[in-house]
């Protein structure tokens, strides 16, 4: 449940952040993605593969913030404070998904283990770039200027 609801948050956060602000299908795109992110968060307690402090690892901190960040992302939207409602958001995809995320695919771990050393890695290596180049997208589209700051644009 875990890695689906990653999954499906990683795809539809990341089309909510490149598309149209405001409509219905914002808000109801943004509804799943914070019912999907805190589903997200809520099951990695339930993940105990490293354990430094008791069950716990550094990661369930990020959950932690996690859940509380999307508190104060969609009190913003409510208030219409939408400067701290974009930020937060882009805050949260960047860090909690894109950052966590590759965390996961680091030698010795699971979903490593799961995604390259199976009988046919090379399907794992291209789910991987495809993850890759959507979130590199999604960056160029919901992050301007990010491009032209790092010297990447022409």
């Amino acid at each position: 449940m875990h890695v689906v609801a990653a999954i499906l948050a990683f795809l539809i956060g990341g089309y909510v952040l490149i598309r149209r602000k405001g409509d219905r299908l914002h808000r109801n795109l943004g509804k799943a993605w914070v019912a999907l992110m805190a589903l997200t968060a809520l099951t990695s307690f339930a993940i105990h593969t490293i354990r430094l402090i008791g069950p716990f690892s550094p990661i369930h901190i990020l959950s932690v913030v996690t859940l509380i960040s999307l508190w104060f992302a969609v009190r913003a939207a409510r208030r219409r404070d939408i400067a701290r409602h974009l930020g937060t958001m882009r805050m949260l995809y960047v860090y909690a998904l894109i950052g966590a995320g590759a965390f996961t695919f680091l030698p010795g771990r699971l979903m490593n283990r799961l995604a390259f050393h199976g009988d046919h890695p090379w399907i794992g290596y291209a789910a991987v770039g495809a993850a890759v180049l959507f979130a590199l997208f999604v960056a160029a589209k919901a992050f301007p200027g990010l491009a032209h700051r790092l010297g990447l644009s022409a």
